[in-house]
């Protein structure tokens, strides 16, 4: 299974409550109907430390890393980032983790 992590940093008129719950919202919205999805987490930051840093993070999960380019090239995914991520952000970082087979979520 592939992880994808994303983190972003939004710009100065974003970077704030309303400015994270927006893409956030967004986000959770657009990302799971895309193809090759099986899952997808959207965070804000949850103290001090991580606000200083990041805006949002994403964590989207793949059943292969040949999944990733179908995702990454759909119409929809490059209008969430071309059109509406990107004017928001003055930091975008984004890795593929090999996570093993074991389910999504432990018990």
């Amino acid at each position: 299974m592939i992880q994808r992590v994303v983190l972003i940093k939004l710009n100065d008129d974003e970077a704030n409550d309303d400015g994270r719950a927006r893409v956030a919202n967004h986000a959770r919205r657009v990302l799971p109907l895309l193809p090759g999805v099986l899952a997808v987490s959207v965070g804000t930051p949850a103290d001090a430390g991580a606000a200083g840093s990041w805006d949002i993070s994403i964590v989207v999960r793949f059943a292969k890393l040949s999944d990733f380019p179908r995702y990454r090239d759909d119409p929809d995914h490059r209008a969430f980032v071309d059109q509406f991520l990107v004017p928001r952000t003055s930091v975008i970082k984004a890795w593929n983790f090999d996570i093993g087979d074991g389910p999504l979520e432990r018990p």
